[in-house]
């Protein structure tokens, strides 16, 4: 990571997991930076969606819009009044999958009091139809940003061995 990255915290899951948590994040920084890899133990689908809560805000909250590729074919969409940010797709467990997928989010002034919140997202996922995304999110919230769920949109766990880790940005340009 660059030298203005600085390590908050990291999770490597030992057993399979609904949700992954990130408290007390500290205010000192100008932005975060989640990086998060593995898979979920969804069966029956191509994809899983992760995304993401802030502040145990579960409320009709936040926006997206999203694009997607293959290298062959391209989707798009976009979302307002979820309750959550999405901001990558994951490998399931169909057919034995064993890959793992990566995907980061960039938080933007997440200690800010005046601002709502911005998220860019983007992963990779091969066992996906459409294998790279990006995403733009938006929580409607001017409170700062203390405390990040990890989840699955539709509810399998992460898979055990899942890793989570929070940076903070030390001065943003």
């Amino acid at each position: 990571m660059a030298s203005t990255y600085e390590p908050i915290a990291s999770q490597t899951l030992g057993s399979d997991t609904a949700n992954i948590e990130f408290t007390s994040i500290p205010g000192t920084y100008t932005d975060l930076v989640l990086v998060l890899t593995g898979r979920t133990s969804r069966t029956t689908d191509a994809f899983e969606a992760v995304g993401m809560r802030f502040n145990s805000d579960s409320g009709s909250n936040y926006s997206l819009t999203y694009l997607l590729g293959s290298g062959a074919a391209t989707a798009s969409n976009r979302a307002s009044n979820i309750t959550n940010v999405e901001f990558a797709r994951f490998n399931p467990s169909v057919s034995g999958n064993t890959s793992p997928a990566i995907a980061v989010a960039q938080i933007m002034s997440y200690a800010s009091t005046s601002v709502f919140k911005t998220v860019l997202g983007s992963g990779a996922a091969s066992a996906e139809a459409y294998p790279v995304s990006r995403y733009v999110g938006l929580w409607r919230s001017t409170a700062a940003i203390t405390s990040i769920r990890l989840q699955t949109g539709l509810g399998p766990n992460f898979v055990s061995g899942a890793t989570a880790s929070l940076y903070g940005i030390k001065a943003a340009v």
